[in-house]
């Protein structure tokens, strides 16, 4: 683990203004190396937690980043470079959260015209009987946390911004289906996915449910609640039931936090296993959703030592400063379940992926944490 007992929360510069002008320092000639060009869901999160970045530290850089890279990526006509709607893909709606901001800031039809590009593609998503979406096309049949979070906010914006009151019913579909599948009634934690074929060897051949709780699944989850949610109008007649859902989730993500350093396991329902280990962006994602839920006032109880705890944990153990920068450390490179080597959802596989220091995957979740315990903090001052 690394150790770094010299730095503090309350420094110089805000943590959340340190995090974005290391990914600004990254650039080359404008453009950051790893997300120009490409249409993506780590790409799509960066510029978004830099969007945020922007507003909340009133630091226009940051935006002028964003705008830089969606403009290259939309043709006039709305057309999405690098995308294709007819691969029903989860993942690629989650850029579209990023159009919204570009529609906003320069009237430009082009970025509404995308926005009906991924709505499009949602409308058309292949589905399980009960009406949830497939993650992807080439997985029939399967649900998994990961796609709420890259769809639900996004359709949830689209339905507030546009007036399209059935968005928000379907993005309550979604985020209710999935919890009721993936649940685990022991432990609350939810599963990384759920196979209504029952087809997957990485499936429980009675549940659906895949076998572990991996934490970055968690965390997509938990991100995808909040983050829907504050578009919710308040009379929509599911809202409670997701705030509940969302709440009672909320208390089974404290209790499997790890009390030595407040932050949270790569595969959280074997704490202590050997092997196993604090991963960074599961961490930095649950530390967001709570902090935020608190912020709005959707956790009615949960103590806000819990996400305090976290927040530090995450300092101390998986953060370093130099001269770069800010570095973030021990996160998961990727995981996932099936594809064509194949991912049999097994304890030893999560834990046998690679883990690197300072990908985006963690870094723009970092930004995302650091900005919502930043504005925690400001509220209760």
């Amino acid at each position: 683990m690394v150790e770094n007992s010299a730095r503090t929360v309350t420094t110089e510069r805000r943590m959340s203004v340190k995090i974005a002008d290391t990914l600004l320092s990254e650039c080359q000639d404008g453009n950051h190396p790893k997300i120009a060009g490409k249409w993506g869901y780590v790409g799509g999160m960066t510029l978004m937690a830099l969007e945020r970045a922007a507003a909340w530290n009133r630091e226009p850089k940051y935006a002028d980043l964003v705008h830089h890279h969606m403009d290259a990526l939309i043709d006039n006509d709305g057309t999405i470079r690098t995308y294709r709607l007819e691969d029903y893909n989860l993942d690629m709606i989650n850029e579209g959260k990023n159009l919204f901001s570009q529609w906003r800031r320069s009237g430009d039809d082009k970025y509404y015209q995308a926005i009906l590009h991924l709505v499009a593609q949602l409308r058309g998503q292949p589905r399980t009987s009960e009406g949830g979406f497939w993650h992807k096309k080439i997985y029939p049949f399967q649900m998994w946390l990961d796609g709420i979070y890259m769809s639900s906010p996004f359709l949830a914006e689209y339905a507030s911004t546009f007036d399209h009151p059935d968005s928000f019913d379907e993005v309550a579909r979604q985020i209710l289906l999935i919890e009721r599948k993936t649940r685990n009634p022991r432990t609350g934690l939810l599963h990384h996915a759920w196979d209504e074929s029952r087809e997957q060897r990485w499936c429980n051949q009675n549940t659906g449910q895949s076998f572990h709780v991996w934490g970055r699944a968690m965390g997509w989850y938990a991100m995808a609640v909040v983050d829907a949610l504050e578009h919710f109008p308040v009379d929509h007649p599911q809202r409670g039931q997701i705030m509940g859902i969302f709440e009672r989730m909320a208390y089974a993500i404290a209790h499997a936090q790890d009390q030595d350093s407040g932050i949270w396991y790569q595969v959280m329902d074997q704490n202590g296993m050997k092997g196993n280990y604090l991963e960074a962006s599961a961490s930095c994602m649950l530390t967001y959703a709570l902090a935020k839920g608190l912020r709005l006032h959707y956790l009615a109880e949960l103590d806000r030592k819990v996400v305090e705890y976290a927040y530090a944990g995450i300092l101390k153990r998986l953060v370093t400063e130099d001269e770069k920068g800010v570095h973030l450390h021990q996160i998961c490179h990727g995981a996932g379940l099936g594809g064509k080597k194949y991912r049999d959802g097994s304890y030893e596989y999560y834990i046998s992926e690679e883990v690197v220091s300072d990908v985006q995957m963690g870094v723009a979740t970092f930004l995302l944490a650091s900005i919502e315990m930043e504005r925690l903090g400001a509220d209760e001052a």
